[in-house]
């Protein structure tokens, strides 16, 4: 009797399959499989030992295998390192998902090698990532979907990071809840390189506990060591789960819920998102404490490593959550982060940099978006002041993009005249000899330039306040 989910002509277009000389993409694309490469083994094919209803039929089964298609398909994503892109997947999936579904059926299955790519981090250093080929994300997709109703219901209340239904504001809000019941006093847990040295052999025996699928453990370990290929070399791994597929949150989630457990059990307030986990006590005495014995748990038990250059003690009001600071009263207020407003003011610096040449229009539309997503994170957020430093911090760099592009004093001054300023006052202004900004913030300038011209940001971004006078 052939696996489940496999007719049983399988063999025979096999055969004809392997006997056919198969359509190759272009050298330098995602590799070739022949019919020599694509050779299964006799055990793959007569395999008999699959139960009606265990976890790798469902991960295969064709309903689960939709939904895991149609989410890859709409994420996009750069291709892996065979430089196949989710354009060719259906074309590749149609002509050789017998064969890769008979190697996952057996067993047999061996991941491709991850695509190394360093992205930069929000505090500086750059953060690797391992971008999976497009077949393997359909697999770990297929894989998650299966994987997640096992062991969500076992993930902790406060864990927030990459779950369905939460999100990174009720983490916020938890946070909040636990500094207005008194917990003034935070650790700040930084895990060092946390992706990159998750123990594999820890992560297994935390896996093994609620799987007993061999097929679907053993799939998950070889992902785990899947290789790495950077500038042409290629490497072993032998400890971390490389982010960039979509099993590896689940997988870090796995991990650090023992962390969780173990601090409920302590009686702890603390939240958690991802790697990012914030705990609060009442005095500065127990938050020593707690650093030192968390910083033991997590050595001993999971094999990871306590930042202490970047974790630290300190009052609530000085430790900044998921881009979010608080205000020190006695039931805190939210605000937005020094950090968040220096990243923001870096990215559209490079927008608007990119945007030299433009129309004012196109350059509005450029970083609209941009605007709008950064308001629609930070809506929690209950202090203006910051929010209109940045309304007035944005018009005035669209007004030295539009004093850069008229360029000649004489162009300045036709065009503030135009704009409803006297002769005498827009010649001063245009013939001030002084740089960008400060021309942008002069008075004279400012009430030159009208706001039709600039268009409206904060009020078009739904930010819940007028616009500042």
């Amino acid at each position: 009797m052939p696996p489940v989910g496999v007719k049983v002509s399988l063999n025979t277009e096999m055969q004809k399959f392997l006997q056919e000389k198969t359509v190759t993409p272009s050298p330098g694309q995602y590799p070739r499989m022949t019919a020599d490469s694509a050779q299964v083994s006799a055990a793959s094919v007569t395999w008999t030992n699959a139960e009606p209803d265990t976890l790798m039929e469902r991960v295969l089964a064709p309903a689960n295998l939709r939904r895991a298609y149609q989410r890859v398909v709409s994420n996009k994503g750069a291709p892996g390192a065979d430089g196949m892109t989710v354009e060719h997947l259906s074309g590749y999936v149609k002509q050789y998902w017998p064969i890769l579904k008979v190697r996952l059926l057996a067993g047999e299955y061996h991941p491709q090698g991850v695509r190394a790519v360093e992205i930069p981090k929000p505090k500086g250093g750059t953060r690797q990532l391992g971008i999976p080929s497009v077949v393997d994300r359909l697999i770990q997709q297929a894989l998650l979907q299966q994987l997640t109703p096992i062991f969500d219901p076992l993930f902790s209340d406060y864990s927030y990071g990459f779950r369905s239904g939460r999100s990174a504001h009720q983490a916020i809000e938890t946070a909040r809840a636990h500094v207005a019941a008194g917990h003034r006093c935070c650790v700040e847990l930084d895990l060092e390189k946390f992706f990159d040295r998750v123990n594999h052999d820890v992560l297994m025996a935390y896996i093994e506990r609620q799987i007993e699928d061999k097929r679907v453990l053993t799939l998950i370990r070889r992902y785990l060591e899947a290789r790495t290929m950077s500038g042409g070399l290629v490497s072993r791994r032998q400890e971390g789960t490389p982010q960039g597929g979509p099993l590896s949150p689940l997988l870090s989630n796995i991990l650090l819920n023992e962390l969780d457990h173990e601090l409920e059990r302590r009686g702890h307030r603390f939240v958690r998102y991802a790697d990012d986990a914030n705990i609060y006590v009442r005095s500065r005495r127990a938050d020593e404490r707690v650093m030192v014995s968390v910083e033991r748990f997590l050595s001993q038990r999971l094999k990871l490593t306590l930042n202490r250059g970047k974790s630290r003690v300190a009052g609530s009001w000085m430790c900044d959550y998921l881009g979010y600071g608080m205000s020190w009263h006695q039931q805190p207020r939210l605000r937005v982060a020094t950090m968040s407003l220096r990243r923001l003011r870096d990215r559209l610096r490079e927008l608007l940099r990119r945007a030299r040449g433009h129309k004012m229009a196109s350059v509005i539309e450029r970083i609209n978006p941009v605007l709008r997503g950064w308001a629609g994170y930070f809506k929690l957020s209950q202090s203006k002041r910051p929010l209109e430093e940045i309304d007035g911090w944005v018009r005035r760099k669209l007004r030295c993009v539009v004093w850069r592009q008229w360029k000649q004093p004489s162009t300045r001054a036709r065009n503030l005249m135009r704009l409803g300023l006297g002769e005498a006052r827009a010649c001063i202004s245009a013939f001030n000899g002084r740089g960008l900004w400060w021309s942008s913030g002069g008075i004279s300038y400012e009430s030159g330039i009208a706001e039709e011209t600039m268009g409206s940001t904060w009020t078009s971004l739904g930010t819940g306040y007028d616009k500042p006078a």
